[in-house]
Order: structure tokens, then C-alpha cells, then sequence
């Protein structure tokens, strides 16, 4: 099991729409074997530049604890859904595993 971090941004939508996108996110990681860690909801945004002609958008970071392959179906679904503007997924660094 490894650590990622998964952030994203959901279309400004109702907050009921918004909530029922990030539910599906995690839903989707728990099914596939993987554990949330951590949930920060930064909220709505404005964005540094247009995208999908979305001026604002709502953030989410998601610390999860999952396999390489949760991550991939993850990363798969985000694409094709179309309240996500836009998503990054990175593995976290282990605390410790670098110093000695």
C-alpha cells in the first residue's frame, strides 16, 4: 500500500451536486481496496485561468492510503466524468524514508 494524494476541481455546482461528486470519489477509492486518510475541502475558487470556460471551481484534496491499481481506476474515471475540470494525482513521500 502507498500514499497519494489526490487533488481535483469539481464545476461550480449546487452544493447537493458537488457533495454527490466527491461521494463518488470516495466510494470509488473504498471500493477498490483503498482508505482516505484525509478529506480537505478548500471550497470554491476562482481559477488562475479558464477551463472548460469555468472561472471558478470547487477544490478537493483527498490523502489516501491505496494500491497503484485504486489509483489507476481513479485516475480513469476522473477523466471521463464531466464535473471534473481538471485532476492530480501524486504519491506522497514517505516521512523518514530519505534521512538518516
Amino acid at each position: 500500500m502507498r500514499k497519494y494524494e489526490i487533488i481535483f476541481i469539481v464545476k461550480p455546482l449546487e452544493e447537493e451536486e458537488t457533495n454527490a461528486v466527491i461521494e463518488k470519489f470516495s466510494k470509488l477509492i473504498v471500493a477498490n481496496g483503498g482508505t482516505i486518510d484525509k478529506e480537505d475541502r478548500w471550497g470554491k475558487r476562482r481559477l488562475a485561468y479558464e477551463i472548460k470556460k469555468e472561472a471558478e471551481g470547487f477544490y478537493v484534496l483527498f490523502y489516501v492510503t491505496c494500491e497503484p491499481a485504486c489509483v489507476d481506476e481513479c485516475d480513469r474515471v476522473m477523466k471521463i466524468t464531466d464535473e471534473i475540470l481538471k485532476h492530480m494525482i501524486v504519491r506522497s513521500e514517505e516521512k523518514g524514508a530519505d534521512k538518516e
